[in-house]
């Protein structure tokens, strides 16, 4: 055990072999109907994993099929109590820690179903089906709108959407400086910065600029990159080449634009998706770094004035998932959260995220909220039953 009382972490498995590969619908494993299948890759190596079944609309019918069958009125899950549910959803949890089995959770066959596939084949099926009532879908904007587009023209099925953000962390001249440059860093490479809610509008206070930009990257240079399974690692590779390379032009896009380059910048290492952790100063508002989703390890530092300044530049984007101020003054932060229009509001912290908080974004950040006692309104329906009695008594 370590001197913080956590549990070691155990060294990573090797030569594993993928035993779950096709599409599970009705508690059975299926091949595709098509009998097409998708390469998966190693994006720390490159090489390629396994091949997985590729779900399209025939599968994604079989599946709502069985989910339908298993909603039905007396049927074993619909007549299963509460307690019941949730106890089953919790030993899912436990197999899914110990090995993934969701046979071994004991769900009714057609409860849980699973189609892997992509987003313009087996997501444009469940999105414009005529038998699925909700779709909750996290990603991007642009997809997110397909998905409402699709609901629209087919059965106006509910739809709630966890999508981009251009989130503002804001740190004035008053903040616990260490704090700030720390949770703001993490606040941004946390994942190899493919994160939704990446703190990736930086606003400083001019007058501590400076030396909050030299700490950044200062911070940003002891990042150990490498295979994310190797222990000591702090940094991994991106998803897959397509976002990699996103990610270099959003960089080139910086130095071209004017941005000053502190560190990083490039590619890292002779295979696999790695980026070296990026940090840029002097960035201006109208840049390309400063207005699209990089999701990336790239920290782009700018600087304000006045509180009111910063506000309104921290509103001036489509998106609106979330935000984090850094100050010691309560006021300040009380004003400035209740002005940010964000659907999460993290005050001297971020990305502090708990079950029974809500969570969701403002604008072309989604709608509907996931967590929470919020969270259950977007799986159900209120429904008003009024009865005729023969007499009142009471």
């Amino acid at each position: 055990m370590s001197s913080s009382a956590m549990p070691d972490v155990p060294a990573p498995l090797t030569n594993v072999k993928f035993k779950y590969t096709k599409i599970f619908i009705n508690n059975e494993w299926h091949s595709s109907v098509s009998g097409k299948k998708f390469p998966v890759f190693n994006p720390a190596t490159e090489e390629k994993l396994c091949e997985v079944e590729e779900g399209d609309k025939e599968d994604v019918d079989k599946a709502v099929k069985a989910a339908r069958q298993a909603f039905q009125i007396g049927s074993p899950w619909r007549t299963m109590d509460a307690s019941e549910r949730g106890r089953l959803i919790n030993k899912l949890a436990d197999l899914i820690e110990r090995d993934r089995l969701l046979l071994a959770a004991g769900f009714p066959p057609g409860v849980v179903n699973i189609v892997p596939g992509y987003g313009p084949t087996a997501g444009a099926a469940i999105s414009s089906h005529m038998d699925v009532d909700k779709v909750a879908f996290t990603g991007s904007t642009e997809v997110g709108k397909l998905i409402k587009e699709a609901a629209g023209k087919s059965n106006l099925k509910r739809v709630s959407l966890e999508l981009g953000g251009k989130s503002p962390c804001i740190v004035f001249a008053d903040a616990d400086l260490d704090n700030a440059v720390e949770f703001a860093h993490q606040g941004v490479f946390y994942h190899q910065g493919q994160c939704c809610i990446a703190a990736s509008r930086l606003f400083v206070e001019e007058s501590i600029y400076d030396e909050f930009v030299r700490r950044s990257v200062e911070r940003a240079k002891k990042y150990v990159l490498g295979n994310p399974l190797t222990p000591g690692v702090s940094q991994g590779p991106q998803i897959d080449k397509e976002q990699y390379e996103k990610i270099l032009d959003l960089i080139e896009s910086g130095k071209k634009e004017g941005a000053k380059l502190e560190c990083g910048g490039g590619p890292w290492g002779n295979k696999g998706y790695f980026i070296q952790p990026t940090v840029f100063s002097d960035v201006t508002d109208e840049m390309r770094i400063a207005k699209e989703e990089i999701f990336g390890p790239v920290q782009q530092i700018m600087k304000f004035k006045s509180l009111d300044d910063v506000i309104k530049r921290a509103n001036n984007t489509f998106y609106g998932l979330s935000a984090g101020i850094f100050t010691n003054d309560i006021d300040k932060a009380i004003t400035v959260s209740s002005a940010l229009q964000s659907g999460t509001v993290w005050v001297n912290c971020y990305s502090v995220v708990s079950a029974q908080c809500p969570f969701g974004g403002f604008k072309m950040s989604g709608n509907g909220r996931e967590l929470g006692e919020y969270g259950f309104h977007e799986y159900t329906e209120v429904k008003t039953v009024t009865i005729k009695i023969s007499q009142k008594n009471s």
